[in-house]
């Protein structure tokens, strides 16, 4: 059992007296929650994704409660998105190092590092080997790619839950990294980033930019993105987002890119919508920015101001000036 060495941690994540770790389940101070492929699940039974409510029974699941304020349409989303998308790409390491350009990472050395919203597990990969301990949350089927593609890294901990229901003590974890989820929550996404100071005393977020940076067309574009957005997320069936994703990828971001590609060359690609967020990257890579994009219902974009204003309530926010824009740390 992938779990039966790691019950003083679960003790200390839960702020637990006792925790027995059984073939399918574990047990935290009598409270019962179902483990699947090694991911232990602490979402509200109503909330269970198909592949979950498929394999458990209601008899050995924890007691299902009211879904308020949860969003089953982006909890499916994110779930076929990174099963249609599971591989950790070469260009991901260079995102990575992007993300966390304005973290010491030498300073997680034998540290409990949470990933809070995982997806495939593509950023913690990269950070298996520099803490002590690793905890991947999401509420989507995607957790179990992700403990598919750590299958290496004995250090680490698999949770299906939400986000906004964690169960674990305060300061649980010594540093946090939430990047590109926050702004998808039925909730103000500076109200939630807010509320994270509870699990950990430093963080790293990132959140969609109001492209408060940008020449005003590119709000123009991102209006007339919206729009598709807002339709194309309606609809489920897989060989129409299949369609969808392939055709904006060749039609709207491809000829983008290339425009871009021409007008570096006098320097001022740049100014080209897309251009400095998929240069170099694979046709796949982009083709997986497409989905995530048009096919997730909700979409918040915050600017550098509304960030700041969390000064009031942690000691430090430091923003990156660089791309992805905006990525920003938090000490509590």
């Amino acid at each position: 059992m992938y779990y039966s060495r790691k019950i003083d941690s679960l003790k200390d994540i839960f702020q637990a007296s006792q925790v027995e770790v059984r073939q399918d389940s574990l047990i935290v101070d009598g409270r019962t929650y179902p483990i699947i492929n090694d991911v232990i699940i602490l979402l509200d039974e109503a909330n269970y994704p198909p592949a979950v409510k498929n394999k458990i029974t209601s008899s050995s699941a924890v007691s299902a409660k009211n879904a308020k304020d949860f969003a089953p349409d982006i909890q499916y989303t994110f779930g076929e998105e990174w099963k249609s998308f599971p591989d950790i790409l070469p260009e991901h390491k260079e995102e990575f190092d992007n993300y966390f350009d304005i973290v010491d990472i030498a300073s997680l050395s034998g540290k409990r590092v949470c990933d809070l919203g995982c997806g495939i597990g593509r950023w913690s990969h990269f950070l298996r080997d520099s803490c002590g301990e690793l905890v991947l949350v999401d509420f989507s089927e995607a957790v179990f790619v992700a403990r598919e593609n750590l299958r290496d890294a004995s250090n680490a901990l698999f949770f299906m839950a939400d986000i906004k229901k964690l169960p674990f003590r305060n300061n649980f974890c010594d540093f946090l990294f939430c990047l590109g989820v926050l702004h998808h929550l039925p909730s103000d996404a500076i109200e939630e980033t807010r509320s994270l100071k509870r699990l950990a005393p430093y963080l790293l977020i990132y959140l969609y930019y109001a492209l408060d940076n940008r020449p005003v067309y590119f709000k123009a574009l991102l209006a007339a993105a919206t729009i598709a957005r807002t339709a194309a997320a309606k609809v489920k069936s897989g060989s129409f987002r299949s369609a969808f994703t392939w055709a904006v990828t060749l039609c709207v971001y491809f000829p983008f890119i290339i425009a871009g590609h021409v007008l570096n060359i006098i320097g001022i690609g740049k100014h080209v919508p897309l251009y400095d967020g998929y240069r170099g990257k694979s046709f796949g890579r982009i083709k997986q920015d497409v989905y995530d994009r048009f096919f997730t219902r909700i979409e918040q974009r915050v600017s550098q101001k509304q960030i700041m204003s969390l000064q009031k309530d942690f000691t430090e926010v430091r923003i990156s000036d660089s791309l992805p824009y905006w990525h920003f740390t938090l000490k509590a």
